[in-house]
């Protein structure tokens, strides 16, 4: 009889997955993983090839991780963009060391759009609002927008944002509706 796995590979993502929301992928090593689960590094090799493939698995869960954040985040604006920002930009501020991970790293393993617009075609179906708003060029609407709402979460990352919701909110609104009347 095959003894019983008490150590999943689901349990180790798991813990995996909430070292790097506290501290970043940095932190992640196999001791540290082991140690955090109460285990050997053994279940850690036996479930994934190697510390990359962990790493792969904690990646893509934060990228599920952020559309899911998306995906529940209100959506009260009625400007194009504006959403998708406040939901950005909080994003940062709450989950700082993931939003560094997947949209201020050092290797990028996926594109930003990528990650934002996601399986929902979230800029995507901004961009047909903004279409819908009687912007002529929505796409380059994006550009010059997300510049911005980058910019702000970043800043928002680091502590050096001090605008409340409802602050960036008129701010997105204003810069939406400048741009359109470029």
């Amino acid at each position: 009889m095959a003894r019983k796995e008490s150590i999943t590979s689901q349990m180790i993502l798991d813990v995996a997955f909430q070292m790097a929301r506290e501290e970043g992928l940095s932190g992640i090593t196999a001791r540290r993983v082991a140690d955090r689960a109460n285990c050997s590094t053994q279940p850690i090799f036996r479930s994934f090839q190697n510390m990359d493939d962990l790493v792969d698995g904690v990646y893509e869960r934060a990228i599920s991780f952020f559309q899911d954040y998306y995906a529940f985040y209100p959506k009260l604006e009625k400007a194009p963009f504006c959403n998708l920002g406040l939901a950005y930009v909080a994003f940062a501020r709450e989950e700082k060391e993931l939003f560094r991970m997947l949209f201020v790293p050092e290797k990028p393993r996926k594109s930003l759009y990528e990650i934002l617009n996601g399986p929902a075609e979230n800029v995507r179906g901004e961009i047909q609002r903004a279409a819908a708003w009687g912007c002529k060029d929505p796409g380059a609407l994006f550009m010059k927008i997300w510049i911005f709402i980058h910019g702000a979460a970043c800043m928002s990352m680091t502590g050096d944002y001090d605008l409340s919701d409802q602050e960036t909110k008129v701010m997105l609104e204003n810069v939406c509706t400048s741009f359109m009347q470029e």
